[in-house]
């Protein structure tokens, strides 16, 4: 009987020590290089770091960098903590940055991240823990760009092929976790890294369910078998109880992203701005916003977010018109006998997309468009629709980060495989202005450009910019230490203790 209870208590101590997270989709490459969707982002994000990271105040801190100081504009000398070993013991060095800066910058990958470093003249090392980097000109976001995970150099300097690599499965990092099982279609395991160089995680173990499904995965936080979790406004509104209130603390922020349908400019229907336009009167953006969210939400207006220096105020949302949109259509040779069609796609594990794209469907059909959907799941959308480019629209969704960068989304240089203007968007004089502003280390003037890109893209309706949710998170309230910031509640969870 003794025996039996001590077991017992050690299976309950060993379950305290588990953070148990959700996953909908399967990562695909976990290498923070290589890493360009989500499920792949958010694991590379435990396992690796970079020189810097963003504070709880949404401040440049060092993370793998000790200390830093610019010599001038164009010049920065980064000190290396010297604490740091990869998770399989290897000493982490300054080697290891100017291998991670030597890969990313050459031919043997693909990956949109590659496009952060093209202001990078060269990287120096000038000790085992000391670097100079050169830009080529002065870079508003010469720290930010070093955020990027850095890979092991005695690891992978002989992998003949990255992208394929099993390191992607199988990733060497120097980050608070490392991963333990990785299943296709399963769950994923992580455990901490008890030699980590700011301390050991207090949580030893992160378990993430994999559930494709949103709703299973909020009956398993019902069922109180999930720490951490998303909820819906409708699941915030009518469908938890008392008790769910008093198992979770729920924390209620504005996202750092948006929701958008995107035009496939390649394609010679959207091709003609009045096409654009009127879907652009015809979409009910409010309606989108009461039905999806009851009101836990806002219309987005623009590609950069509020509170940013970049957001223009004083663009607001089109007023709906189908009236006008009906006669852009006619102009631009459409009517009843020949209407316009076209296809939304979108992934199917996203159940509020899926929504937003029938409430659109019907939303068009009222100015004679005619829409279809086409849903998959997240790994073949984008391995067969969005990378490709074998879409007529998109309707996707973008985290931003506390500094947007207009250049991956919207410079015409990103519009190609492995860039991230999806939509091959391409205006000269949008591709000026995002040049300027990146040399510009004036904020003030920096603000005036960027304001200036962001009414310059809302004009040319390339995108639809439909709304930005709020995030609407559960936490366990037996977890100590979640502090919620602009930042996100992740920020310091190697401080969290789950009794």
């Amino acid at each position: 009987m003794r025996l039996f209870v001590a077991l017992v208590i050690c299976i309950q101590l060993l379950a305290a020590g588990t953070l148990h997270l959700a996953i909908s989709a399967n990562p695909s490459r976990i290498n923070p290089l290589l890493a360009t969707d989500s499920a792949s982002g958010e694991i590379a994000s435990w396992v690796f770091n970079g020189l810097f990271k963003y504070d709880k105040e949404g401040r440049i801190v060092g993370d793998l960098a000790r200390s830093w100081r610019f010599e001038d504009d164009r010049h920065l000398v980064v000190h290396l903590r010297r604490n740091v070993t990869w998770h399989d013991g290897e000493p982490f060095t300054a080697e290891d940055v100017l291998f991670t800066y030597k890969l990313i910058t050459s031919p043997k990958i693909f990956t949109p991240y590659a496009s952060d470093f093209r202001y990078v003249q060269r990287v120096e090392m000038l000790d085992p823990y000391t670097l100079r980097i050169t830009y080529k000109k002065p870079y508003f976001k010469a720290l930010q760009t070093w955020m990027i995970g850095i890979v092991p150099k005695h690891i992978l300097e002989k992998e003949k092929d990255i992208m394929t690599s099993d390191f992607n499965r199988h990733p060497i990092g120097t980050g608070p976790y490392k991963l333990a099982k990785l299943s296709i279609s399963g769950d994923i395991e992580l455990v901490a890294n008890e030699n980590y160089f700011e301390h050991p995680p207090r949580i030893k173990k992160i378990h993430y369910h994999f559930l494709p499904d949103p709703s299973t995965e909020f009956l398993m936080l019902k069922s109180f078998k999930l720490d951490v979790g998303g909820l819906t406004p409708l699941q915030l509104e009518r469908q938890i109880d008392e008790g769910f209130r008093k198992h979770y603390r729920v924390i209620e922020q504005p996202s750092h992203g948006y929701t958008y349908l995107g035009f496939n400019l390649a394609r010679k229907k959207f091709q003609d701005l009045r096409v654009r336009q009127a879907i652009n009167l015809a979409i009910d953006r409010k309606e989108l916003v009461d039905i999806l969210f009851f009101s836990h939400g806002r219309i987005c207006t623009g590609p950069f977010m509020p509170g940013t220096f970049a957001f223009d105020p004083s663009v607001r949302p089109p007023r709906v018109d189908r009236q006008k949109a009906r006669a852009l259509l006619a102009a631009a040779g459409y009517d009843e006998k020949h209407p316009l069609s076209f296809e939304i796609a979108t992934n199917s594990n996203n159940s509020i997309r899926m929504y937003a794209a029938q409430i659109i469907q019907q939303q068009l059909a009222k100015i004679g468009v005619k829409v279809t959907i086409r849903a998959m799941e997240w790994q073949a959308f984008l391995n067969t629709v969005v990378t490709p480019r074998k879409f007529d629209t998109i309707l996707l969704g973008w985290g931003l980060g506390l500094t947007p960068d207009a250049y991956p989304l919207w410079h015409s240089d990103s519009a190609k495989i492995g860039g991230f203007n999806l939509v091959s968007y391409k205006n000269p004089e949008v591709d000026r202005l995002i040049e300027e502003a990146e040399g510009t280390v004036d904020q003030k003037r920096l603000g005036e450009l960027y304001r200036k890109i962001f009414r310059k893209i809302v004009a040319d309706v390339p995108y639809i910019f439909l709304y930005i949710p709020n995030s609407i998170t559960a936490v366990n309230r037996a977890i100590k230490n979640v502090e919620p910031s602009i930042v996100g509640i992740m920020h310091n969870e190697i401080d969290w203790i789950k009794p």
